[in-house]
């Protein structure tokens, strides 16, 4: 450790570095705030450890072993991250310090929300690639999440040494390997990148925006550290042969390559904002808050998105986030969403599993705030009342539902606390109560997700429970148009015509991309003209009332007096419409209901809500039932990865569960598999793959999309589904809804 000394600000005690980062906040051209993003088992954490050790803040022999950003027991215990945690820093770089606040992601397909979130709150990400396994799904993923948010890429390429190790490759096979590595990161970055930064982000090894190395055993070597210690792949190659990687640590060390590079290659706060606001934020940039983001003005108005929630049982709700604007400081008033006021009574900077006080915290850093009752993941918090930031860029959604109970009657008030609690910390995590039975059904992205959160209902909290099997969620569309059909209110003294279509998968597709989501007013111009973008005419983008569910409310009628005085009911009447429809009770998706024409009761008395819900929603569920109703059931993308001699075991397995395979490609001894399959048929698959290859498969999964079921297994997953929700077994007909 004695060399890093003076290269690194070394101090041996937290309250220092806290103390460092306080000096270093305000000083926003030298701030760094970044994401460790990669596939699952390629050593973010591992590397991240050598990181945090260069900074005296673990001992070094404990780096790459300790994983100390994994501080939560199911995470030791399973060896993967589940929680995004952070941790700042404070790095000596050409006797300058830098203040680098590091977001540690997990790799976890389920997990996936989580990296979402965190991106909102970096400018930059280092990609930890393991040389061997290559760029992976999961690699792909996150990459493609960073860059939605404007994130900037450099790269990592870990595990080198077990290319010379364990493949026994020679020097000119590993170079020709990793080349391949950065060509199809670069091929990633040119994919999903913003037009503007499509060239000017690929990574490059003569510039140093690539680093080679071994995150466990603590070396690494770029273009630029070359240079400085005349290491380079031959050298690398005989310490590995020779194994004598510990001493090739001392000469060429992890931290000093990686975080060159972060210094050099990933923005700061200031040259970020520049281009990340415009992205993220959908409000007028001459406005005084416009301006401030920008120019990430620590004098503006204060303006910080919350990323990250989670409950402690002493402090309460801790709110962490970005700020983008203004100074966060402890005790002031604020508004969240421009909605409501509330109370910062604490900020907080994190220091892994630690927490520390501080008074105040200027724009362009990570800070928590305790003391907000019922925020939210993704909510806006600001001194002014200003538009709140754009929700993330995300099509993830829950696939997968199991009912729970507590095995206890005295644990139900506990358990539904427990719920809240979760659904604050995890919004991937979807807790509903079937109102026929009094079930609580919890959605989540996958097993292991819902695993997690058994975990910590029963461990973290206390509450055994009762979890039932998996059940898989379905949506309901069309796939025709229905006649013009007129509903009556249940006293007989109104009337709507309504009719109900189905989008195009590519107008769906687009709108699902564009997260418009509630009221469409006229005043809100972006909203319509992203309506034109998905495919709707200029006219019927103008007269759409309402959003929900990536369905569509469109307002046709001409000239009816009263309508506008009705508008809330006949959307709150869509609303409960599309969130269960009439075939199995299951929200509708991809649909457009059109209101053409309405006859009203002069007297405002006689179409109140008790008359004017039931009859849009019964005349909606009467449409969709005369338009080819169909039931729509998830499907995921799945990526296996085998020794050859497996192949056949795994397609043999692939194909009794309905699944298509897209690819399979051979990567030296490694085959590798790409398939779509639907997610009922997934459920057990792990434990099946894992018999058929004897414990040999990596595999992952990500929510691909909806697809009608096939049609000879309508019928009877309509039927299974109503019974499950206690309904009668067949759905009913148009005419019971129009009687």
């Amino acid at each position: 450790m004695q060399q890093a000394v003076d290269e690194v600000v070394y101090v041996g005690r937290r309250e220092e570095m806290v103390k460092l980062a306080q000096q270093m906040m305000r000083n926003k051209e030298n701030i760094r705030n970044i994401g460790i993003i990669a596939h699952i088992d390629h050593g973010k954490t591992t590397m991240t450890d050598s990181l945090i050790a260069a900074v005296g803040l673990m001992s070094e022999e404990l780096a790459g072993k300790q994983l100390l950003m994994d501080f939560y027991e199911l995470e030791q215990q399973r060896g993967i991250t589940i929680n995004a945690a952070n941790i700042s820093i404070v790095y000596k770089y050409e006797d300058q310090a830098y203040l680098v606040n590091i977001i540690d992601t997990p790799g976890h397909v389920d997990f996936g929300g989580e990296v979402i979130r965190a991106m909102r709150a970096v400018d930059g990400v280092i990609v930890v690639v393991d040389a061997v396994e290559g760029v992976m799904p999961q690699t792909e993923t996150v990459l493609r999440q960073a860059l939605r948010e404007n994130c900037k890429p450099v790269l990592f390429v870990n595990k080198v040494d077990r290319l010379i190790n364990e493949l026994k490759v020679d020097e000119k096979e590993m170079q020709e390997r990793l080349l391949r590595v950065i060509a199809k990161v670069n091929m990633l970055i040119r994919k999903f990148a913003p037009e503007q930064f499509k060239d000017k982000w690929q990574v490059n090894v003569e510039n140093g925006s690539v680093v080679f190395g071994s995150a466990l055993y603590k070396w690494a070597i770029s273009v630029p550290q070359m240079k400085r210690t005349n290491i380079g792949f031959k050298e690398v190659f005989s310490y590995c042969k020779e194994e004598k990687q510990d001493e090739l640590s001392k000469k060429s060390p992890l931290y000093r390559a990686v975080m060159e590079m972060v210094v050099r290659h990933l923005p700061s706060p200031v040259e970020a904002q520049k281009y990340r606001i415009p992205n993220i934020w959908a409000g007028d940039l001459e406005s005084e808050a416009g301006k401030a983001m920008v120019n990430c003005d620590e004098n503006g108005p204060l303006a910080m998105m919350i990323t990250d929630v989670t409950v402690d049982p002493h402090a309460g709700e801790i709110a962490t986030g970005r700020i983008f604007s203004g100074t966060l400081r402890k005790g002031v008033k604020v508004r969240i969403d421009s909605k409501r006021d509330a109370s910062v009574q604490q900020v907080c900077l994190y220091m892994g599993p630690e927490r520390v006080n501080l008074d105040e915290v200027p724009a362009g850093n990570i800070a928590a705030i305790v003391g907000m009752k019922d925020v939210r993941v993704g909510e806006t918090v600001s001194s002014t009342d200003m538009q709140p930031f754009e929700s993330f860029k995300s099509s993830f959604e829950p696939v997968i539902t199991v009912s729970i109970e507590a095995k206890k009657t005295s644990d139900l008030p506990k358990l539904i606390e427990v719920l809240n609690k979760i659904t604050k910390e995890d919004p991937n995590i979807v807790v509903t109560i079937n109102q026929e039975t009094g079930e609580h059904l919890l959605s989540g992205m996958g097993e292991l997700h819902l695993e997690v959160t058994k975990y910590r209902i029963e461990v973290d909290n206390g509450i055994p429970i009762e979890m039932s099997d998996p059940i898989v969620v379905y949506r309901e569309t069309v796939r025709s148009k229905s006649p013009v059909l007129t509903g009556k209110s249940p006293n007989k003294h109104n009337q709507f015509m309504l009719t109900v279509e189905t989008m195009s998968e590519d107008m769906l597709n687009k709108l699902i991309e564009a997260k418009i989501e509630g009221k469409i007013r006229k005043k809100d111009v972006d909203k319509i003209a992203k309506l034109e973008e998905i495919g709707l005419s200029k006219d019927d983008a103008k007269r759409v009332w309402w959003v929900h569910n990536n369905c569509i409310l469109i307002d046709n009628t001409r000239g009816i007096e009263a309508i506008q005085e009705i508008k809330e009911l006949v959307c709150q009447g869509f609303v409960d419409a599309v969130n269960e429809g009439p075939l199995a009770k299951e929200k509708a998706l991809g649909i457009i209901v059109r209101l053409h024409d309405a006859k009203l009761h002069e007297d405002a008395i006689h179409r109140g809500p008790a008359q004017v819900l039931p009859a849009i929603t019964r005349t909606i569920y009467a449409c969709m039932l005369s338009a080819k109703p169909v039931l729509l059931e998830p499907r995921q993308k799945i990526f296996i990865n085998i020794p050859q001699d497996y192949m056949g075991a795994v397609t043999k397995e692939l194909q009794q569960r309905r699944a298509t395979i897209e690819e399979i490609r051979t990567e030296g001894d490694t085959t590798i598999i790409i398939a779509i399959a639907p997610v009922k048929e997934l459920i057990g698959f792990s434990s099946a793959i894992r018999s058929a290859t004897q414990g040999r498969a990596i595999w992952t999964a990500e929510f691909y999309d909806y697809k009608a079921l096939p049609e000879f297994m309508q019928k009877e997953v309509i039927k299974e589904v109503r019974l499950r929700k206690g309904l009668d077994p067949e759905p009913k007909t148009a005419e019971y809804f129009l009687s």
